[in-house]
């Protein structure tokens, strides 16, 4: 059952039971995310402390928005395990994000769950003006930080898809020009993968390349002074990280794969200094 046969699922004036109910959701889906990507699999970052100091120790009044692909169902909490336990067990520090109405607003418990983890209910095909987008847009002007994948679905076969213009306008509408990260990660598709049976893999190894925040003030200034129209800033600013994905995925590949091949080899070196141990008994 699609969520417009529901109510919208965030209250006008959340109150203390809400926010208390939120704060453990949160909790609990940060221990589940580290527990799975952390502790069960082996995950290696690159430049994580830009991300967390982003997250964590950024200005009070500063606007975050992230941005990375997406490979995997359990892309979004998982990717999240990089961070450090009190970034995700504090509910002030975490994330909104955007996430399709029609697969994750399913069921009217579906949205209290997700809704209570920060989750934004998004019709795709609707366009960048609907009301999961004005409510993210809402929460950068408060200082709030919002991921988004902005590919706009699964991307199962890992090819180069024509991002949505959404993210053009929560930067380019933003009250202050947020700090925007992008990043890159390979592997979770192995962690979970995208077929029946949608079970969790342990052992696997994930790699995440986080990216140097781009700068849009300087843009977003002489597009206005032009007098360029709103869907051009959206399409500019879009375009800009497209151009970043591409750098980042090239590098979080290669990372990736030399850290296949390092692990290989790790493996077989223990297996041949047990076998020789062996043979000396």
């Amino acid at each position: 059952m699609p969520l417009e046969k529901f109510q919208w699922c965030f209250p006008a004036r959340p109150n203390r039971l809400y926010n208390i109910a939120s704060g453990i959701t949160i909790a609990g889906v940060g221990t589940f995310a580290k527990v799975l990507l952390a502790w069960l699999n082996k995950v290696n970052c690159y430049n994580i402390e830009l991300l967390e100091s982003a997250v964590s120790r950024r200005n009070k009044n500063q606007p975050l928005v992230t941005v990375s692909n997406h490979r995997s169902c359990l892309d979004d909490p998982s990717i999240w395990g990089c961070l450090r336990i009190k970034t995700l067990f504090t509910r002030k520090y975490m994330r909104w994000t955007l996430a399709a109405n029609d697969i994750v607003f399913t069921r009217r418990l579906y949205s209290k769950f997700f809704s209570l983890g920060r989750c934004v209910p998004v019709c795709r095909g609707d366009g960048v003006y609907q009301q999961g987008v004005d409510f993210c847009l809402q929460k950068l002007n408060n200082g709030d930080w919002v991921h988004v994948f902005p590919e706009g679905k699964v991307n199962m076969t890992n090819e180069y898809i024509r991002l949505k213009w959404g993210v053009g306008r929560l930067i380019a509408e933003c009250k202050q020009v947020p700090l925007v990260i992008p990043f890159w990660h390979v592997g979770m598709e192995d962690v979970l993968p995208n077929k029946e049976p949608y079970i969790p893999h342990i052992g696997k190894t994930v790699t995440l390349l986080v990216g140097k925040p781009i700068e849009f003030r300087d843009m977003l200034t002489h597009l206005r002074n032009e007098r360029r129209s709103p869907l051009e800033i959206r399409k500019k600013i879009t375009d800009i990280i497209q151009e970043e994905f591409v750098l980042l995925k090239a590098k979080a590949e290669a990372l990736h794969h030399k850290a296949l091949q390092d692990r290989q080899g790790f493996q077989s070196n223990n297996i041949n200094i047990s076998n020789e141990e062996k043979a000396n008994r």
